[in-house]
């Protein structure tokens, strides 16, 4: 029977999906409301000592400050909410000392929250940003500006919708939060053994086998969790020790974990949280981002995947042991408790034609009601209560994890907006590449890798996107094009040093040194690095909706030119064939 996390947690996981779900089904609720309830249901996870058992009994300063900050950050919440009309009438400016007080502290808090969430690098940018809004009056050349009101720049940030309670925010009370759930509810039951059936089924007998199922599995976990560290701890803890176990060198599967697991955030439906993101932002229905995401997605496991072949033949990796490998009427079984929930969010979203918030509540009832069976299947009514509070603790605390990187983030795009900051940097774009667009590729994702190193992907994603995303559409990309472009570079520095965690995770779970698992975890993710170009020499790749064969044929001709690149990069054959090999996959990739 699954232990059972403490009834504090357990009771505010539930408040907290009841509220998100009571957003979708209620119809139209004030901004000013439904986001500031989100984040004060957000603030005890992250203040109050969450640890998934108990409430902490530490009576150190850390805890007595996240307990004031968390008590204050809740009242000033409310606050906002309860206040919200006679806000709303005020168009974000602010009136008397009172009013100034309550949105420094809410910012402060915000900061607080984020820097306990993920640490200092995202504040840190917040924090550069807000100085750049007071004080960048005083900067010379085209990066100053006429000096803002206080009033009006707190204002703008607090209590509109221009910063804390903006757009990013909408997105993340809106739409993550029921996904979460959904992925959640999927997560306590049978589904995420489901997926390690099916792929060691699919992918088991094949050389190298062991490898190909950790492909199989990171892309089917993580197209709900969307994170490439718990896609690692998750899917690794099963395919770590059978690829060691069989012999393969630990820095290939530690590589092989972690470049797998780090498509769990480019692979629809989440892509962690990106996808709703890109949504708003590009104004793209979802169906139309997740058409345009999936074949890449497909292209980048096609390539790990074929790279675990070229590794296989180098390092003469054979199958797994057929008593590994489940039976058919185990898989068939298992794989009901994720294909069954999966099918009726698809079912929603493209044939009914409902929202993608609606269609996946939808489907969360029926993954509740599996819930009641295990995989014999039978009924397993004593684990059914256990797994409610387990899907309640962790939807709680991953909605509050992504509340927290949200509402930092939105404080910087709010400052962007405030200033016209982000109109001046794709003007600086724009003359540094002298309008060549490949140049301006090349900037825009260094500028991605360097910033992905210090904040979460989808953080990363938003911040380089709006500065950089309307250079790269002047210059010829769509919309589209370009976010994709943008967002697939800020996940670069999961597998690439000198800050790579999915490879640092990896490489801890083999105890391998983690510079030889990133070498290896460049050359199996070599797709990370060219597919992104490829959508933008092949823009029919990104429009399987709208030209499904034209897709197609750019989709193979990308698998061709990634295929010859990948064996040419990690086989050890003749050093002019293997040049030979990859040139030719590189003028098949771009001619």
């Amino acid at each position: 029977m699954p232990k059972m996390p403490h009834r504090m947690w357990v009771t505010l996981g539930a408040l907290s999906i009841a509220f998100h779900l009571w957003l979708v089904f209620s119809g139209l609720i004030p901004n000013l409301i439904s986001r500031p309830l989100h984040m004060a249901l957000a603030l005890p996870w992250i203040f109050f000592g969450y640890n998934n058992e108990a409430p902490s009994r530490r009576f150190s300063i850390g805890h007595i400050t996240g307990l004031v900050l968390g008590v204050t950050g809740i009242c000033l919440c409310l606050w906002i909410a309860w206040h919200q009309s006679a806000l709303g009438d005020q168009y974000g400016y602010l009136s008397g000392n009172g009013q100034i007080a309550i949105a420094a502290g809410l910012l402060i808090i915000v900061l607080e929250m984020a820097r306990r969430a993920i640490g200092w690098p995202l504040p840190l940018v917040a924090l550069v940003s807000l100085a750049y809004a007071f004080h960048g009056q005083h900067l010379p050349g085209e990066f100053g500006f006429t000096a803002l009101p206080l009033k009006s720049i707190l204002g703008t940030l607090t209590i509109a919708e221009g910063g804390v309670w903006g757009k990013l925010t909408g997105i993340s009370v809106n739409v993550v939060a029921v996904f979460v759930i959904f992925g959640a509810i999927l997560n306590a039951g049978e589904a995420g053994q489901g997926f390690k059936n099916l792929a060691a089924a699919a992918g088991g007998r094949l050389r190298g086998g062991a490898a190909k199922v950790s492909v199989l599995s990171s892309a089917l976990f993580g197209s709900i969790s969307g994170s490439a560290s718990a896609n690692v701890a998750s899917t690794g803890a099963f395919t770590l020790p059978a690829m060691t176990r069989l012999g393969y060198p630990k820095p290939l599967a530690a590589a092989t974990e972690a470049v797998a697991s780090s498509g769990g955030q480019i692979m629809p439906p989440l892509m962690g949280a990106g996808a709703f993101v890109m949504v708003e932002l590009t104004g793209v229905p979802y169906t139309g981002v997740m058409s345009a995401a999936l074949l890449p997605a497909l292209l980048y496991f096609f390539a790990v995947w074929i790279g675990i072949d070229a590794y296989s033949r180098r390092y003469k990796l054979a199958a797994m042991p057929e008593e590994l490998i489940p039976e058919t009427r185990q898989v068939l079984i298992t794989t009901a408790f994720f294909l069954v929930p999966f099918g009726a969010l698809l079912l929603g979203m493209f044939l009914a034609g409902f929202t993608p918030q609606y269609s996946v509540c939808i489907a969360g009832l029926i993954a509740i009601f599996l819930l009641l069976f295990d995989n014999t299947p039978a009924l397993a009514l004593n684990n059914f209560f256990p797994r409610i509070a387990s899907l309640c603790v962790q939807a709680g605390s991953q909605i509050a994890s992504i509340a927290a990187i949200i509402l930092c983030a939105s404080i910087i795009i709010g400052v962007l907006g405030i200033t016209g900051l982000g109109v001046k940097i794709t003007s600086t774009i724009l003359a540094g590449s002298g309008g060549n667009l490949w140049l301006a590729l090349t900037l825009t994702a260094f500028a991605c890798l360097i910033l992905g190193m210090e904040v979460p992907t989808t953080a990363a994603y938003v911040i380089c996107v709006s500065v950089a995303g309307p250079a790269l559409t002047k210059l010829g990309l769509s919309p589209l094009q370009a976010h994709l472009f943008v967002f697939w570079y800020a996940l670069l520095s999961t597998i690439t040093p000198p800050v790579c965690g999915a490879v640092f995770i990896a490489a801890g779970m083999v105890q391998e040194n983690w510079l030889a698992v990133a070498a290896k975890a460049m050359a199996l993710g070599i797709g990370l690095y060219l597919i992104p170009l490829a959508m933008v020499a092949e823009p029919a790749l990104l429009q399987f909706d709208s030209n499904t064969l034209a897709a197609l044929l750019a989709f193979v001709k990308t698998a061709v030119a990634l295929t010859a690149i990948s064996f040419g990069v990690i086989l050890r054959i003749n050093l002019l064939i293997q040049l030979v090999v990859v040139a030719t996959g590189v003028l098949i990739l771009f001619v």
